[in-house]
């Protein structure tokens, strides 16, 4: 232990350890660890300790609580040790300060006591992060000028000589401040001036709560005056504080104001959130000074939670005008206000707001402008500089209005935008620019309005000038284009035409914008002048426009006619004469019409197109009609003239019904399709016949395919494989005249086809546990056993086989979820011939089915006793964790819960009731299906049985209860037998009772036994016969003791002295605890006095009295003794009465007596 406190007082911490690992060889844990605790402690309180670097101090670096109070301590050299120290009380020393800078290295301490020393400053006291409770009372401060305490709490300096607040330090989380008996206390409203200079937190001041009336005075102080209060202004009233505080700061910065410079004013408007607050800083030339250069203002905002912390500056707030943000509420705003006269930076002033204030979500406009030249044609744009108010920014209504002079503003219609273009109607109107700020809540501010000067008319222009009209000799062209610039007046227009000679133009026209083309413009470009003059004669910039050269005239054709037979398939040709161009050059397109004079181009169905042949052969479309010939003259170079049209002089005219063709097109395969053509003459034909044939035999009359009748195609079906097909044909006109009937047979019998499928798809849902089957169309004779083959295909594009799934049909498994499932199937004809493998499209992805429970069954027996579990067979996707619940039905119908185990272990509690079992599938993730219930048979009892018998150790006169286990339904009264053996049997010794010999004796018949003093050494066994309550017995179970039956403590009672003749005394007492050995006896006297005297020699049951007992009290005492020599606690009888002289008793018969007890104890 020695060994151990040297290792302390040296610094050897690594060794101490040693003592905690290893207690057993150096000591008790319990001594170590309170040992160490002592040694976080140093308690020097009263030692009159002048030094902390004393021999008997001993300061070392783990200590955590020192008390130093009622020293001579005048320094703290030396404390630079205490690292960890938490606790230091230097209470009632000598120490006067300042000489604090020690304790900087003191960082974990957080109680300093210096009350009752002679401190009359703090100011060397040193910020200590984590103090939290400093007492300096009874000191002689005058201030409590310190560094700042981040942590401090409780600041107790009650009887000092404080006289002002100046240069009272930041204490942040301060709660309690006592400054009872100082000359301050003199001071009006010190209680405000302290809420105002700690702020919040201060909670209780000189033991008391925060007075009410003193809350609401420090609150109509302005924000700057806790850090004029600082700074040493004297507090006055609240009315008169803000000008007090203002000249009190006027002062402190006078004399590094700019030359010729006087500050008038210097304030923060109340901040609210999100919207503007202005600083106002006013600076006054002094007039007898000039200033030049002019002076420039340079802002800086801050902000902070108290006026006495160190503001932080906003980034980017620099400006006259600050916008508080929602993190802002609750916080002090300052502005620094920095004056610069050319280069030179002169000292800032500040100004401090009032702590920001929550918006009211009300949106306004603070300042709206309007942008744009207001000339028609340009755009403008209205802004506006919105303050939010704590409402979130929302998408304002913006409108504009047209206000002409000396009238109302009138709204314009579809201005709803904050760009608007200046229009025509614009042009000497004033604009309004209407703004209604909206917040995303839809809080709505108030509108305001923005007025604009009047527009101007652009200046006249023109644009996109163009000529209208084909530059054809003989036609009329017009010059137009876009005016602008207000209203137009007068404009100017002028045509010019091309010397070809020369190339430049002159003037053929002026005053009108239309010009009739003539010969002498032929091959010639024009020009048109458009010079735009406005309403009041102003003229702009002129815009010319170039033609293309003037075309000549189009080529013409006349005498048109139609020459040839007008009959159906008959050839005509058309005939003209042709001007201007040539006839090779010149096209003719052929037209139909119903009518037999012409009406324009409209009425004619085209025929054909323009070609240059005059020759056309007339079709079946055209009988009943009028043929009319366009015949277009044309130029070798491709220019046309006007088209002329002739007419045919009577209809078209048609020939009876015939064909002169027809033949059956396509493969005589199973599934071909055969394709019968004709060539129809005779008119329009009308509802002819078509039908087709299955023949056996070419030269048989066939059967009629009901598919066929009527139709041109005929696909070729299963049934025509191995026969003919034909195809016969009616001709009728359309007016009901038959023509002769013609048949086509085909070439060859019909094929069966390659077996193939024409379709593919699975039928089912994408659901997990859903069976899908396949839907398909075979094709190629008939159908063997086509072969499919099940694919799964993964999220990455894996496809693998599905092992075993080979027919039509298949069960989605949880496998598959999350998959896509296709099938292929190769389809095969009866006679094994095969055709190409079809692959369905995938179906998916495979989503899991609801959680079910498809099967649940017990497993076990319905017995007691018997564990029983269940099966369930689950699907649903990839299963959870499943929710199980087992329950006790009664015969009434009430339930009662045992357990969510896997399994259970059926209890007699059970029997002659019903388990039942709610299974609840749970999905992976965490979706619930529907709970199944199984409930099971009546719960028989198990057969009677007993599992347990013990007998405890066996003492005489004590029962005994054997600790027997029964198990087998509700126990009846079973049959108990208790046998006494001087031998220790084994068990089927004991089973048979009646032949285990004499030594067996049976001493009870009930399940307890207290054992006798006859069973004293002997060995108890008892026989059980296991009975359940309806009689049913069990097999028997036998057990013995481990040990023979214990006997009692020696013990005796009832001891009392019987009285003889003759002066004998007999003494009698009733001994219990086995069989009694060789007790002792002792008489003893008492004497008057209530002394007890041993009688020595009396140690028998009888004493003969002699002369030394007369007057006296006998008493007899019994010490029983067992027979194994057990001693048990001696017991005296009552006393007897006094012991007198008897004259008349006779020696000889009390002798003898004695002899007699002698005798009988040997």
């Amino acid at each position: 232990m020695l060994l151990m406190i040297q290792c302390v007082l040296h610094n050897k911490f690594d060794y101490v350890c040693l003592f905690f690992l290893f207690p057993t060889f150096f000591g008790p844990c319990q001594f170590l660890c309170d040992f160490f605790l002592l040694l976080q402690r140093l308690d020097l309180r009263g030692h009159k300790v002048r030094s902390l670097n004393a021999s008997g101090v001993n300061l070392t670096q783990n200590l955590e609580f020192v008390y130093l109070r009622d020293n001579l301590l005048h320094t703290l050299e030396g404390i630079e040790i205490l690292k960890r120290v938490k606790v230091l009380d230097l209470s009632f020393n000598e120490f006067k300060g300042p000489e604090f800078e020690p304790l900087e290295n003191c960082q974990a301490l957080q109680q300093l006591y210096l009350a009752g020393n002679q401190i009359t400053s703090l100011v060397s006291l040193p910020e200590l992060p984590n103090l939290e409770f400093l007492s300096v009372a009874q000191n002689k401060l005058r201030s409590l000028s310190m560094a700042g305490q981040p942590r401090l709490q409780v600041l107790a300096a009650s009887k000092n000589k404080i006289t002002t607040l100046k240069s009272f330090p930041h204490l942040p989380v301060l709660e309690h401040l006592r400054v009872e008996e100082n000359p301050i206390l003199k001071m009006p409203h010190l209680e405000a001036a302290s809420i105002l200079l700690v702020g919040p937190t201060l909670k209780k001041f000189n033991d008391r709560d925060l007075s009410r009336e003193e809350v609401a005075i420090a609150k109509r102080y302005p924000a700057c005056t806790a850090l004029c209060i600082r700074y040493g202004w004297e507090l006055c009233r609240p009315d008169k504080a803000a000008d007090s505080t203002f000249c009190f700061l006027y002062e402190q910065w006078k004399e590094h104001f700019p030359p010729g410079y006087l500050l008038k004013d210097a304030l923060v408007d109340q901040p609210f959130e999100e919207d503007a607050c202005h600083c106002h800083f006013v600076f006054v030339q002094d007039n007898n000074l000039s200033a030049d250069p002019q002076l420039v203002l340079k802002y800086q905002w801050f902000v902070e939670e108290r006026a006495l912390s160190s503001f932080s500056a906003i980034p980017d707030a620099t400006g006259e005008v600050y916008w508080p943000k929602h993190e802002d509420i609750g916080k002090f705003l300052k502005v620094e206000c920095t004056p610069i006269m050319g280069e030179i930076k002169y000292p800032p002033v500040f100004a401090i707001s009032s702590r920001v204030s929550p918006g009211n979500g009300i949106p306004k406009v603070v300042n709206l402008e309007v942008q744009g030249e207001l000339v028609e044609g340009n755009v403008i744009k209205g802004y506006a500089e919105i303050a939010w108010c704590g409402g979130t920014p929302g998408k304002g209504v913006a409108s504009w209005l047209r206000r002409r002079w000396n009238s109302s503003p009138t709204v314009i219609a579809g201005a709803e935008d904050e760009e608007y273009r200046l229009t025509l109607d614009d042009i000497d109107s004033s604009l309004v620019f209407m703004y209604t700020p909206v917040t995303e809540e839809g809080a709505k501010g108030e509108p305001q309005y923005k007025y604009t000067d009047f527009v101007k008319a652009a200046p006249p222009s023109v644009s996109n000038v163009r000529i209208i009209g084909d530059v054809v000799e003989g036609n009329i062209v017009k010059g137009v284009g876009n005016y602008f610039g207000g209203k137009e007046g007068p404009s100017k227009f002028e045509w010019l035409r091309e010397n070809k000679n020369t190339g430049d133009f002159v003037s053929i026209s002026t005053g009108t914008s239309e010009y009739a083309l003539t010969n002498e413009d032929v091959g010639r470009h024009l020009a048109f002048v458009y010079s735009p003059i406005n309403f009041e004669g102003q003229e702009g910039e002129s815009v010319t426009i170039l033609s293309l050269p003037v075309k000549r005239a189009p080529p013409k054709v006349k005498n048109v006619k139609i020459i040839g037979h007008l009959r159906e398939n008959s050839k005509v040709t058309v005939t003209g004469t042709v001007t201007g161009g040539t006839e090779s050059s010149s096209r003719v397109q052929w037209f139909k019409t119903s009518s037999s004079t012409l009406d324009g181009e409209n009425s004619l169905d085209a025929l054909s197109t323009a070609k240059i042949a005059k020759a056309f052969r007339i079709p079946l479309g055209a009988v009943g009609y009028y043929i009319v010939a366009k015949y277009t003259p044309m130029t070798p170079d491709g220019e046309s003239g006007e088209p002329a049209y002739a007419i045919s002089e009577k209809a078209v005219e048609t020939l009876p019904p015939s064909l002169n063709f027809l033949s059956i097109s396509g493969d005589y395969i199973e599934g071909g399709i055969l394709t019968a053509s004709y060539g129809y003459v005779g008119g329009h034909e009308g509802k002819s016949e078509y039908n087709w044939y299955l023949h056996e035999f070419e030269s048989d009359t066939g059967s009629l395919i009901l598919e066929g009748s009527g139709v041109l195609q005929c696909r070729v079906t299963r049934d025509a494989i191995g026969k003919f097909i034909s195809f016969q044909y009616v001709p009728v006109r359309d007016d009901g005249i038959v023509g002769e009937p013609r048949t086509c047979m085909g070439i060859e019998r019909v094929r069966p086809g390659s077996p193939r499928l024409l379709s593919l798809q699975i039928v089912g849902t994408a659901i997990e546990g859903t069976m899908l089957t396949v839907d398909k169309k075979y094709w190629g004779g008939q159908e063997g056993n086509s072969v499919f083959r099940w694919f799964r295909t993964s999220s990455d594009g894996t496809q693998i086989e599905i092992r075993g799934a080979s027919t039509a049909s298949y069960v989605l498994l949880v496998d598959d979820i999350g998959c896509f499932v296709s099938v292929s199937c190769e389809p095969v004809r009866s006679d094994w011939a095969r055709g190409p493998i079809v692959l369905s499209e995938q179906m998916g992805p495979i989503i899991p089915g609801p959680p079910n429970c498809q099967s649940l069954e017990f497993l076990g027996s319905m017995m007691e006793g018997q564990r029983l579990s269940f099966v369930a067979s689950y699907s649903g996707g990839e299963k959870g964790d499943c929710f199980h619940e087992w329950y006790r039905v009664k015969s009434d119908g009430i339930k009662e819960k045992l357990s969510e185990d896997e399994f259970l272990d059926l209890t007699l509690k059970d029997v002659g009731k019903h388990i039942e079992l709610v299974y609840t599938p749970i999905r992976k993730d965490g979706a619930k299906g529907s709970p199944q219930t199984i409930l099971s048979d009546v719960i028989a009892p198990a057969d009677p049985v007993g599992l347990e018998l013990v007998i405890p150790y066996c003492y005489e006169d004590k029962e005994v209860t054997p600790q027997k286990t029964y198990f087998g339904g509700q126990e009846g009264a079973g049959e108990y037998i208790w046998i006494r053996t001087r031998n220790k049997l084994n068990k089927s010794e004991l089973l048979d009772i009646a032949n285990a010999g004499d030594h067996v004796l049976i001493c009870g018949k009930t399940l307890a036994c207290t054992p006798s003093i006859e069973d004293v050494g002997a060995y108890l066994a008892l026989y059980w016969l296991p009975t359940r309550a309806d009689g049913k017995c069990g097999k028997p179970l036998v057990s013995i003791s481990n040990s023979p039956v214990n006997p009692a403590l020696p013990v005796v009672s009832n001891v009392h002295v019987k009285k003889l003749p003759s002066g004998v005394y007999a003494g009698e007492g009733k001994y219990f605890g086995g069989h009694e050995g060789l007790s002792l006896f002792s008489w003893y006297r008492e004497t008057n006095d209530g002394a007890v005297i041993l009688i020595e020699g009396a140690t028998y049951r009888t004493y003969e009295v002699t002369d030394s007992d007369y007057n006296c009290r006998l008493l007899f005492g019994y010490t029983p003794v067992r027979s194994d020599s057990v001693v048990g606690e001696l017991k005296l009888s009552e006393p007897t009465g006094l012991v007198l002289p008897d004259q008349n008793a006779a020696n000889f018969p009390s002798k003898f007596y004695v002899a007699f007890q002698t005798l009988h104890r040997k």
